[in-house]
């Protein structure tokens, strides 16, 4: 998808800022926006238990990741109508996906997790491998201005 920004969508706050960010530079652009919610199997030491809960899992995960684009998709519409929208919920690593994803886009916005204190001056992982791995321009965004974008 050429001339479009992928944003990065896990049900965070800082999610929801990038959301935001990304929409008001689709705007700013005049590019498709490109909303990707990622989930992933939880691993344990074995496979102990796994074919008894997979099926409810799996859905719950997948029903969330959706859930989180339905919630994006609202943000965006609460800002315009006028940006091209499209929602991916997919399976798999976070940072890995979204990687992938930005072989197709013109930028990557991710949220940053923040942690408080001290630690919120540092990256969650997956803005971190996406910082340095993507194969387009990556925003991370941590928090809004009142007034700003």
């Amino acid at each position: 998808m050429s001339g479009s920004i992928v944003v990065g969508v896990d049900g965070s706050e800082t999610s929801s800022f990038a959301v935001r960010w990304g929409t008001r530079e689709a705007v700013l652009r005049g590019e498709a926006l490109r909303l990707v919610s990622v989930w992933e199997m939880p691993t344990f030491g074995s496979s102990f238990g796994a074919a008894a809960y997979s099926g409810d899992l799996v859905k719950a995960l997948r029903e969330t990741a959706e859930d989180n684009l339905a919630q994006a998709l609202d943000i965006v519409r609460a800002i315009t109508n006028d940006v091209e929208v499209t929602m991916e919920a997919v399976e798999g690593n976070a940072a890995s996906i979204l990687l992938d994803r930005s072989r197709e886009a013109d930028l990557l916005v991710v949220g940053s997790r923040g942690l408080g204190g001290f630690r919120d001056l540092l990256l969650g992982s997956v803005s971190e491998r996406c910082a340095n791995h993507a194969a387009c321009p990556v925003v991370i965004v941590r928090h809004l201005q009142p007034n700003g974008p």
